[in-house]
Formats: C-alpha cells, sequence, structure tokens
C-alpha cells in the first residue's frame, strides 16, 4: 500500500484492476514489432515444447530505433538499462560521459567491464513511443536491455502467467506481450 501526499492510500490491487480494465479490449493490444533484425551474436535462447508452460523472467521482443528493427529484453532482475555499444555505434546515438562509472561484471562470464558511457535512445513498440537513458557496455543478448529503472519510471506491472507487462506513458495504458520468436538471433 502507498500512501500519497494528499493522504489517499493506494493499493497494488487498485493499480492492477485500474490497469486490467483500461487494457481489456482486443483493439488495445499492443504486439512486437515484426521485420528484419540488426544482427548479433546468439546468446540466449529458448528451447521449447508445444505444451510446456514458460516460465521466464526474461521478457523478449523487437522494437524500432531509428527506423531499425532491435531485439529489446525487458529483465526485472536487472538494476540498469543498457544499450549495447554495437547498436549505440552502428546508430551513431550520441553518447555521453557517465556521471558516475562504475565496473560491471555479470556481461562477459566474469571479465570486468568499466561503465564510462551512456547514450539516450528513442525507440517504438506498435504505437508505444519512448526514449531511455541508458548504460553502453558490449552486450550480445540483445540491443537494448530494459530493467528496473524502466519499469519503477512506468510504474510497470507484469503478469508472470502470460508474461505481459502493463505499464502508463503519457497517461495512456499499455500493454505489451513478448515477440513470438522469443530466442534472440
Amino acid at each position: 500500500m502507498v500512501v500519497r501526499v494528499d493522504g489517499e492510500i493506494e493499493s497494488k490491487e487498485e493499480r492492477v484492476e485500474e490497469l486490467e480494465a483500461s487494457t481489456d479490449k482486443e483493439e488495445d493490444l499492443e504486439y512486437t514489432v515484426e521485420g528484419e533484425i540488426l544482427v548479433i551474436k546468439r546468446s540466449l535462447s529458448l528451447q521449447s515444447t508445444e505444451n510446456e508452460q514458460k516460465r521466464e523472467n526474461i521478457f523478449h521482443t523487437h522494437c524500432h530505433v531509428q527506423g531499425m528493427v532491435c531485439s529489446m529484453i525487458i529483465d526485472g532482475g536487472s538494476c540498469i538499462n543498457v544499450a549495447s555499444s554495437m547498436l549505440v555505434e552502428k546508430l551513431s546515438l550520441a553518447k555521453t560521459k557517465h556521471l558516475n562509472p562504475y565496473k560491471l561484471q555479470w556481461l562477459n562470464h566474469g571479465r570486468e567491464l568499466k561503465v564510462i558511457k551512456r547514450a539516450t535512445a528513442a525507440f517504438s513498440v506498435s504505437k508505444y513511443h519512448d526514449e531511455v537513458v541508458c548504460d553502453v557496455v558490449p552486450m550480445y543478448a540483445g540491443h537494448l536491455l530494459l530493467g528496473r529503472p524502466w519499469q519503477f519510471d512506468r510504474c510497470e506491472l507484469h503478469d508472470g502467467y502470460t508474461n505481459r507487462y502493463t505499464f502508463k506513458h503519457l497517461g495512456k495504458c499499455n500493454l505489451s506481450t513478448p515477440h513470438p520468436k522469443t530466442s534472440v538471433r
């Protein structure tokens, strides 16, 4: 439960009901981007059978960045938003000096990376357009990784059973589903 400054009390259940009520209509569903994707090294994949129930924390989808189809991952276990250095270089995204450089180890099998640059990535998934500031690192799992900072800023809710994200952006409710081909090419 959250007590607002004005004294009103808001619960997670109320927020879920509000978001579900506004996204119940089938025509409001947002589907992923289709088209050719930039080539990246395959490092994450999902092998599944028809009747297997998928239980994963990582949500794979595709988005547009400057008209190019890119892979995007939403990961509630990540404490940062990341743009791959390949994406930043190939699309000539403007880089800025990181205000608080730090070392990161989880991306490259034990090698420590110093994160010293940031970039702002404007992306779209269907009708949803957004801009996110990301740390720039060499990453082969995808082009964009949206972690808890993005999830917090968008007040997102993840339904683990259906693997759908519901969130508000610019006063509009959005619902996102994973890309049907969940493995990264």
